[in-house]
């Protein structure tokens, strides 16, 4: 049985330290680590080279559940794998054994609060910005390729190919691509 260790903070600025010597301290063998958002399981390299490397009868040690998803459907998705592989999982920070029962409701009940977290989190940021709009201090995001139609169509006009005209006006080709189709009478 080999202890493997996750750590995850979400920004580059945080720090996983005491991550790490929380694992060291648990005997974790092997240590994978990462600096990512948690809301989603998609572009977590090292989440998903920690779940590969599992092997039958090993233990995944966290610090905290939310260190390994922030979302019900992820981490349900995450210790189906682990289960179904006979992985267990321990948190040193909560009373997370998925070994035990008690464990096991203790830690789906953190995944409910995880989750809860995150939509509020996301609720305070839209509240934030509706306040920022009446104030006149939001702007939006910049103006997507489809503000640049005009001209998009006048430089293939020019007879200049898809991907100057997407070099030129810094945008993807599929936006030129999408702004010809919706355009095909202009073109």
């Amino acid at each position: 049985m080999t202890l493997v260790g996750y750590a995850r903070v979400s920004t580059t600025d945080q720090s996983l330290d005491v991550q790490l010597d929380a694992l060291k301290n648990a005997g974790c063998d092997e240590i994978f680590s990462e600096q990512v958002s948690g809301t989603s399981k998609k572009g977590r390299t090292k989440l998903k080279e920690c779940l590969k490397y599992l092997r039958r009868g090993d233990t995944l040690i966290i610090t905290r559940v939310d260190r390994l998803a922030r979302s019900m459907h992820d981490l349900q998705a995450i210790i189906h794998q682990l289960k179904n592989s006979g992985i267990n999982l321990k948190a040193t920070d909560q009373p997370i054994d998925t070994s035990t029962p008690a464990g096991k409701a203790f830690f789906d009940m953190l995944g409910v609060f995880a989750e809860f977290e995150t939509n509020l989190r996301k609720e305070r940021q839209l509240e934030g910005i509706a306040k920022a709009k009446k104030a006149g201090k939001y702007k939006g995001a910049k103006p997507t390729a489809r503000a640049k139609t005009k001209e998009v169509l006048s430089l293939l006009g020019e007879g200049l190919s898809k991907k100057e005209v997407a070099e030129k006006l810094e945008i993807g080709i599929a936006s030129v691509y999408r702004i010809v189709k919706s355009n095909k009478e202009t073109v």
